[in-house]
Parts: structure tokens; C-alpha cells; sequence
């Protein structure tokens, strides 16, 4: 930027910047007027272009005319992919020719100026360029069609629109009309050359076809007939069928057999056993048993009635006992003759048994023959099934082509659902709108010329000046700076740098970071050009001899000094402290060692540098540990996210913020028993977080310490601070924790004397920790937080 050094400390003034614009008010309105009347003028002198739209409704319409059920192979599908590329047809080469013609495109100069130029193409008659009249005329309109032409699928619908400009508003309206028209006229002619190809193909293939299927069911009947493989029914043949009768009728015989075998055996028992037949069926059902049954009870009858008034001996009674027995013998003669008769009946059903035996086993070795041989006739079968199932598949197609040959059967499966009207008004060019646009265009654009213009000249920057002595002791091997003295014009401010001998503390003290970073100026804007240009010339050189005072300056700086320079946030408690150290050493008392930082102080200055990770060792104990407590709430309270991990031996910072002493932490964590997310707990009294102690066994959870890395790491990035209290860890066990990252070390001392301090800081600087932070915080009754928080 000329007129600016990169050294200065500048901020944009506003009201230089608008005092620039307002100064110049007259060439901009001026010129903003002359560009609004240009616009307005050259709008009025263009030819207006007027736009007409036609709209068309992709749909199948096959279903409604022929009333028909659509084959799900050779109706299109409807989907977005669909519409899209129906709106791809409208743009076709072929239909912009066809419209082309149609309407004599090729006569009017807007679509073919090449036909109506009145001087040839140079780059034509230099053989450089392809003449365009040797193309067709229909072809020459075709780019000067796409430019007027646009073709898009309404979102959300399946409705295509076809929008075209023209110079002539009937000719924007009659080309998207004719367009769709054509389109309409070539999706059904499509359609009906696809079905007449279609019952061109099928017809000679349906010939064919009734041939082989004739053939096929010749072969089936003729193998069928040479093997005796005759069918019963559609499912089974005459073989089978014979073999199921003989089959039932040999189980209907067995069951017979056995049930005759049965009834005999039983006669048989009873004959040999003296048992009463009156219980069987058999032997009762017989008529002739049944009649000396009859005698035998009427003789009986008699035999009990003379008892009574006859002697044993008498002649009538031993007649009537005689012709009893003679009955009885009868009975039992006709029993064996049941018997007899049981016994054939058995024969006959065991003799028929056999018979059924041997023609099932005949059947059997039948059956098993025709089913070898019904293998190959199933083959036929199968052969003649597919040829038949092929013809009668081909005859639906056929039927279905052949109803839909008629152009009126087959409209398109599209319709137009809005036409373009001739437009009254012309889209292009909008006169008011475009003047004002280009008029407000103009207005703006001056200026932000004059804004970029005066922050580069350095008009539109507001410098810091102050006039400022510094003193720098010179560096004790080093020689001596020589003074420079800077003497820029009024009101620029002087700067001079003077080497002398070092003085006690108290002579001349001015704190080191305000020897660096002290600002050049009071805040003071010219308007003068000049001004400024000379202005920034005086501040280069003080630029330089800035450089030179810091480096001189930065060898006597100590670690301590070091972190403050770099902090501004720490510049007003050094201030505080450098004056204390200096009263006692003006009093006669000795100097008290490099300030303390309070926990405000390392608040601030954790939050300002955005320092991912802190280190807090508390070599006094719990009160060390309190106070990590509380610069965790501290840093809370400055809406930043914060999470504190308890290392210590102790568990105090679990003791102040978790809800109690048995949840899980970084002990579990470590050991691998708990899951990373249930190891973080709120703090009860802050937004802060705490990862406590743990439960798990603490040298157990030492041994897996290489996975602490990993997990402070994923903590990093999850939290904008990880503050890792270690309680009254030693200074060399704290590289397990660091290993070499950039982690900022704090040192919790309360109620430390700075003996301790100083033997701390020796132990630290020779570990390589240069510059630990010391913060001291007074414990006991000091609120944590504005709100009036404490650390318990």
C-alpha cells in the first residue's frame, strides 16, 4: 500500500472516506445521470424480442382408447427419466428441421443471415471457413433456432415447456405450436411403425412356429402309442391305473382272509372247549341251528313239566331225554359244518390272495418299464408345451400389434395442455429496470472508487502518534547502538533512541514490553496527501530503529519478561509488581524477585493465546490443587470450553467438582474398564468438566500411561482447554504427559516463599522447561467467579 508502512498501527476512518464521496458528489451524480440516459436511449434503440410458451403433458393414453391391459414391457415409463428425455427430443435436430421447413425458416433474415448478407465472408472466400451456403437450407437455421429455443421439464410434473424468442410475436407463438404439434405427429407415427414392425416380424414367426408345435405333439401321440404308454386321465396312465385297482383289491382279499381265519378259529375253540355257541355270530345266524334250538327248548320245556307229576324212570320222560340228546348232536353237526364252511371261505380268500400276488408283481415289473419309458415322453411333452406356450404367446402380441396398426389407435403418448398466445409485450429489453440498475450500478461503483483510492493514498487511515524517549541499556558483550535521532515535520511524532550505561532499577524504569511494543502516535488523521506521504517515510526509519531497540533490548529480557512481552493480557499486573519491586529497592529494601501471576492474570492469558493444553503441577498439595480448581471455573466463566483431568494422588479436584468420588475417570480409563464418554462429568458449580480420578488401581493404570497421548489429544479436539492437574508430581515424571508437545506449564503456589519459588524455576529451566507460568491465588475465602463462586 503506498503510503503506508507496514510497521504502523492504522485504523479506517469513515468519516474521511464519506467526506471524500461527499466532496465529489457533483462528477458522480453527474456521471450516474449521463450512464442512466445512455442505458435508457440504447434500451429504446434495441429490437424488443417477444417470448411465447407451449406447454405438453407426458402421459400414456393407449390405456384410454383401446381399452386394453398395457404389457409392462412394451409401454414407456413415466418417470423423471422419461420426461427428461422426451424434452431432449423436442430439441432434436430432426424436428427443428422439420419445423424449419414447415414455416419456411430459411426465408427470414433472423434465422439464416448468412442467406441475406449483402457482402460474402472474408473467411470464406480465404478457403478458412466452410461456405454455409453449400449446406441445405433447414440445416442453416439450426443454430440460430437453439439460441431462440429453450426446452425444460417443469420440476415436480411431467409437463414439458417449450419457450421461444422472436423479433415477429406471431412467429414466437406459431414455432413453439408447430413444435408440438410435430412432436406429437412423430411420437404416434413412432408408435405405429413399432407395432407394424411388430406384426411384420410376428407373422412368419407364428407360421413357423404352428409347424414345430404340430410336429412336437406328433412325436408325443406316436411315442406314446409305439410304447403302450396309454393315459387314463391327464395325470395317470393306464399301467398305473391298473396297478392301484389290483393293489386295493389285494388289501380288500388279505383283510377278508384274515377275518374268515378268525371266525373259524373261534368255532374251533369253542367245539374243542365245550363253550355255549349261542355267542357267535355265526353259528346263531345259521337257520337250521336256529330251528333245534327251537326243538331243543320245547323238549326241555316238556321235560321240566313232567318232572313234576312223573318219576325219572318214567318211559315218557326217558323218550323226551332221548330226542334232547339226539338235538344236541345235531346242533353240534351243523356247528362243524359252519366250521367246514368258515374254513373253505378262508381257503378261497388265501387261493384269490395269491392269484393278486403274482398279477401285482407282473403289473410292478410293467409299471417300472413304462416309467422308463414315460421319461422320454415326458420330454416330448415338455418340447411341445414350450413351442405351444411360445405360439400362443406370439398370437397375444400378434392380436394386440394388429389392433393398433390404425394411426387413430395409437395416438401419442403425449397432449398438449397449454398453446402459446401471440405476447403483447416484448421480454427483452426492460427499459426502466435496466436503466436503473445500470444507473445505481454507476452510483456504486464511483464509489467504491473513491473509498479503494483513499485507503491507498492513506487518506482514508487514521495513524497512532506520540512522541516517546526510550532508553535502552546496551547489551554487555555486544557494542553499543549508535544513537539515531529522528526529526519528522510537524505534527509527526519524534522518536529518539539514546545508549547509556545501565542504571539502577529504580533511576529510569520503563517495563521492557513497553520499550517493544509502545505505539507511535496519538491517533491523529491529515487530510494533506503530502502530509501523509512524508509522515510515512519518518515512520520507516523509526520502524528501523524499533528493530534495532527490540533486538538490543531482547537479550536482556528473562523467561519471565519473555511471556509477559508476549502477552499484552499480562502487561498491567507486571506493571503493578515491577512498581512494588522498585519502591522497595528506591526505600533501601532488597528488589523482590519476578512477579507472581494471579489467577485472573493466567486466565487471561490461557484464554487470549488459545493454549490447547496446560500442565498444572501443585507442589504445596490440595491448596495448589484448589486453586487448578479454580482457574478451570475461571476459564469456564470466560465462555470457553474447559475439561480438568484429576492426576493427582490425593482426588481434591474430584473432591470440589464431581458429584461424588466413585465415578468412574482417567485410573478406569487408562485400565480400558470404562468407555471414554462416561468418564466426563460436569462440574457441580461451573460449566467446566472434569474427568475425576477413578476408582481403578492407580499402578495398574500407570502401566497403560502410553495411552495417555491419545487421549489428551482427542480432548484437544474436543475442548478449546485440557487442563491436566498432577498434584506434587515431579518435575522429570511430566515429559510422560508432554512428550515434546506444546503444552503450557503451571505452577500452582499458593503459599510458596519465593526461595521455593526460585529452587522450583532452577529445577524446571534445567529439565528444559524455560518458562513455566507461577500463578498464586489467596484460597481461603476468595470467590472463584463473579457470581460469587467458590472453590469448596
Amino acid at each position: 500500500m503506498s503510503g503506508v508502512s507496514g510497521n504502523q498501527d492504522a485504523d479506517i476512518d469513515i468519516g474521511q472516506l464519506f467526506s471524500a464521496i461527499w466532496e465529489r458528489r457533483r462528477r458522480i451524480l453527474t456521471t450516474t445521470a449521463l450512464a442512466g440516459a445512455l442505458a435508457l436511449v440504447g434500451t429504446s434503440l434495441m429490437t424488443p424480442a417477444y417470448k411465447a410458451e407451449t406447454r405438453i403433458l407426458i402421459e400414456n393414453r393407449a390405456q384410454n382408447l383401446t381399452g386394453q391391459s398395457q404389457q409392462g414391457g412394451s409401454e414407456p415409463v413415466l418417470d423423471q427419466y422419461n420426461v427428461v428425455s422426451q424434452a431432449q427430443i423436442l430439441q432434436s435436430a430432426d424436428l427443428i428441421k422439420a419445423v424449419a421447413k414447415q414455416l419456411k425458416l430459411y426465408e427470414l433474415k433472423e434465422f439464416d443471415p448468412d442467406a441475406h448478407r449483402l457482402l460474402p465472408d472474408p473467411l470464406v472466400l480465404l478457403h478458412l471457413k466452410q461456405d454455409p451456403m453449400d449446406l441445405a437450407p433447414e440445416e442453416r437455421v439450426i443454430k440460430t433456432f437453439r439460441e431462440k429455443l429453450q426446452v425444460y421439464p417443469v420440476e415436480g410434473s411431467r409437463v414439458i415447456a417449450i419457450e421461444f424468442s422472436s423479433k415477429d410475436p406471431k412467429l414466437a407463438a406459431s414455432i413453439p405450436n408447430s413444435m408440438a404439434d410435430l412432436y406429437l405427429t412423430m411420437q404416434s407415427g413412432a408408435k405405429l411403425d413399432t407395432h407394424t414392425e411388430a406384426t411384420r416380424w410376428l407373422e412368419p414367426e407364428i407360421a413357423n412356429l404352428r409347424e414345430k408345435v404340430r410336429d412336437a405333439e406328433k412325436k408325443v401321440a406316436d411315442y406314446r402309442s409305439s410304447n403302450g404308454l396309454f393315459q387314463t386321465s391327464d395325470t395317470a396312465s393306464f399301467s398305473s391305473q391298473q396297478l392301484n385297482n389290483i393293489s386295493t383289491e389285494l388289501a380288500r382279499i388279505k383283510a377278508d382272509r384274515a377275518n374268515a381265519e378268525a371266525r373259524a378259529e373261534n368255532v374251533r375253540n369253542a367245539l374243542k372247549t365245550g363253550r355255549s355257541l349261542d355267542s357267535m355270530s355265526d353259528v346263531v345266524g345259521s337257520a337250521m341251528i336256529q330251528r333245534l334250538k327251537e326243538t331243543e327248548i320245547n323238549l326241555q320245556s316238556q321235560i321240566s313239566d313232567l318232572q313234576v307229576t312223573l318219576m325219572d324212570g318214567h318211559p315218557r320222560l326217558k323218550a323226551l331225554r332221548a330226542q334232547l340228546a339226539g338235538i344236541r348232536q345235531q346242533v353240534e353237526n351243523e356247528t362243524r359244518k359252519i366250521l367246514a364252511s368258515l374254513e373253505n371261505e378262508a381257503n378261497v380268500a388265501k387261493l384269490r390272495e395269491d392269484q393278486l400276488q403274482k398279477q401285482l408283481t407282473s403289473l410292478k415289473s410293467d409299471s417300472a418299464r413304462a416309467g422308463e419309458e414315460e421319461v422320454g415322453l415326458r420330454a416330448l411333452e415338455r418340447e411341445a408345451a414350450a413351442q405351444r406356450q411360445l405360439l400362443e404367446t406370439y398370437l397375444a402380441r400378434y392380436r394386440e400389434a394388429a389392433s393398433r396398426v390404425d394411426r387413430n389407435s395409437t395416438p401419442a403418448d403425449a397432449r398438449i395442455v397449454s398453446t402459446a398466445v401471440e405476447p403483447s409485450e416484448a421480454y427483452f429489453p426492460k427499459i426502466w429496470p435496466i436503466t436503473i440498475v445500470v444507473a445505481l450500478a454507476t452510483l456504486v461503483l464511483q464509489a467504491l472508487g473513491i473509498i479503494i483510492v483513499g485507503l491507498f493514498t492513506g487518506r482514508g487511515l487514521r495513524f497512532a502518534e506520540d512522541v516517546e524517549v526510550v532508553a535502552v541499556a546496551p547489551p554487555l558483550a555486544a557494542p553499543a547502538v549508535p544513537p539515531v535521532a529522528v526529526a519528522p515535520p510537524v505534527p509527526v511524532a519524534e522518536t529518539v533512541i539514546v545508549t547509556q550505561p545501565a542504571t539502577p532499577p529504580a533511576a529510569n524504569h520503563v517495563p521492557i514490553w513497553r520499550k517493544i511494543l509502545r505505539p507511535l502516535g496519538d491517533g491523529k488523521a491529515h487530510s494533506d496527501e503530502s502530509a501523509a506521504v512524508e509522515k510515512s517515510r519518518s515512520r520507516k526509519v523509526a520502524s528501523e530503529v524499533e528493530t534495532v531497540a527490540e533486538s538490543s533490548a531482547m537479550k536482556l529480557r528473562t523467561p519471565i519478561e519473555d511471556r509477559v512481552i508476549s502477552d499484552p493480557s499480562l502487561h498491567d499486573e507486571y506493571d503493578q509488581e515491577e512498581q512494588s519491586r522498585m519502591a522497595a529497592a528506591s526505600d533501601g529494601q532488597e528488589p523482590t524477585p519476578l512477579p507472581h501471576l494471579s489467577l485472573k492474570a493466567v486466565c487471561d492469558y490461557l484464554v487470549r493465546r488459545d493454549v490447547p493444553l496446560a500442565i498444572a503441577v501443585s507442589p504445596t498439595g490440595d491448596e495448589g490443587s484448589t486453586a487448578t480448581v479454580m482457574l478451570a471455573r475461571e476459564v469456564a466463566e470466560a465462555g470457553r470450553s474447559v475439561v480438568l483431568v484429576d492426576m493427582t494422588g490425593t482426588g481434591c479436584p474430584t473432591r470440589l467438582m464431581a458429584e461424588h468420588r466413585g465415578l468412574a475417570g482417567i485410573t478406569d480409563l487408562l485400565c480400558g474398564e470404562t468407555a471414554f464418554g462416561d468418564t466426563l462429568h460436569p462440574d457441580r458449580l461451573s460449566d467446566a468438566h472434569i474427568i475425576p480420578r477413578g476408582t481403578a488401581d492407580a499402578a495398574q493404570a500407570m502401566r497403560g500411561a502410553d495411552r495417555l497421548t491419545m487421549i489428551l489429544d482427542a480432548l484437544t479436539d474436543a475442548y478449546d482447554l485440557v487442563i491436566v492437574e498432577c498434584g506434587q508430581a515431579d518435575v522429570r515424571g511430566l515429559s510422560r504427559l508432554t512428550r515434546n508437545a506444546d503444552a503450557e506449564i503451571i505452577l500452582s503456589l499458593p503459599r510458596a516463599d519465593e526461595a521455593e519459588v526460585d529452587e522450583l524455576l532452577a529445577e524446571y529451566v534445567a529439565e528444559g522447561y524455560a518458562n513455566p507460568l507461577v500463578m498464586s491465588v489467596e484460597i481461603s475465602g476468595t470467590p472463584t467467579r463473579s457470581s460469587g463462586r467458590q472453590a469448596a
